[in-house]
C-alpha cells in the first residue's frame, strides 16, 4: 500500500480548489438566472409564467447527471469545442438557476399582498417596488431554503467528475487509485465536505429556528 504523502494531500487539496471554485460559480451564475427566473413566475404575463415554470420543471425533473452530460456533449454535437470546467459551470449554473428560482418565487410570494399594494398606492414603479420592497423580504424569508440548496450543490459538485472534471471526489479517487487505501482516501475526503457543509447546514437550520422564533 502507498502512503498518504504531501503530494496526495496537495493534490485533494488542488481537487478542492476546484469544488469551492465551481460551486461559487453555480450559485452566484444560478442567483443571478435564478432571480431573473423568479421574477417571470410571479409575473403578471401568462407567457412568462409558464416559461419559466416549464424551465423550471425540465431542471427539477431531471437528474443533474443527465444535465451535464447534455451540456457537455451537447455543445461538443453543434461543433464547438469547450473545455470540460466550462461545461460543468454552465450546467450548474443552469441547474441552480432553476432551484434558486423556485425557492425565491416562494419568498416573493410570501410577501403580504398588501404591501404591494401600498407600493403601487404610492406610484412606485415596478424596479423600484421589486428592489425596495419585494426583494428584500423575499430574499430574507428563503435565506434558510437558499443555504439548505447551497450544501446540496456543494455535493453534488461530485458529479462532475463524469465528464473528466477533477474536483475534490474526482481527485479523492484518483489518490486511492495510487496509494490503495481507499477508506483512509475518502474518509479525509468525507471529513472535507463534513467540515466545509456542516457549518452551513446549522446556518441554515439557525435561520429558520430564530424565522419560526419571530413568526409567533
Amino acid at each position: 500500500m502507498g502512503v498518504i504523502g504531501q503530494n496526495e494531500m496537495l493534490f485533494l487539496l488542488h481537487g478542492l480548489k476546484w469544488t469551492l471554485l465551481l460551486s461559487a460559480i453555480g450559485f452566484i451564475g444560478g442567483g443571478i438566472f435564478g432571480l431573473i427566473i423568479a421574477l417571470a413566475r410571479t409575473s403578471d404575463r401568462s407567457a412568462l409564467r409558464k416559461t419559466a415554470a416549464g424551465y423550471i420543471s425540465v431542471f427539477q425533473g431531471t437528474p443533474l447527471l443527465m444535465q451535464l452530460f447534455v451540456v457537455y456533449y451537447g455543445i461538443a454535437l453543434l461543433g464547438f469545442s469547450i473545455e470540460a470546467w466550462a461545461a460543468v459551470a454552465i450546467a450548474f449554473t443552469l441547474h441552480a438557476s432553476a432551484f434558486l428560482g423556485e425557492i425565491w418565487r416562494g419568498g416573493i410570494q410570501a410577501i403580504p399582498k398588501g404591501q404591494t399594494e401600498a407600493a403601487n398606492a404610492l406610484g412606485l414603479h415596478y424596479v423600484s417596488r421589486i428592489k425596495d420592497v419585494v426583494l428584500p423580504q423575499a430574499l430574507k424569508v428563503s435565506l434558510p431554503a437558499t443555504v439548505g440548496f447551497l450544501v446540496q450543490l456543494i455535493k453534488g459538485t461530485s458529479l462532475a467528475a463524469i465528464v473528466g472534471f477533477i474536483e475534490l471526489a474526482r481527485a479523492g479517487q484518483i489518490v486511492s487509485n495510487q496509494t490503495y487505501r481507499p477508506l483512509l482516501v475518502f474518509g479525509i475526503v468525507g471529513a472535507i465536505y463534513f467540515i466545509i457543509c456542516w457549518p452551513l447546514s446549522l446556518y441554515g437550520a439557525r435561520l429558520e429556528n430564530r424565522m419560526a422564533k419571530a413568526a409567533r
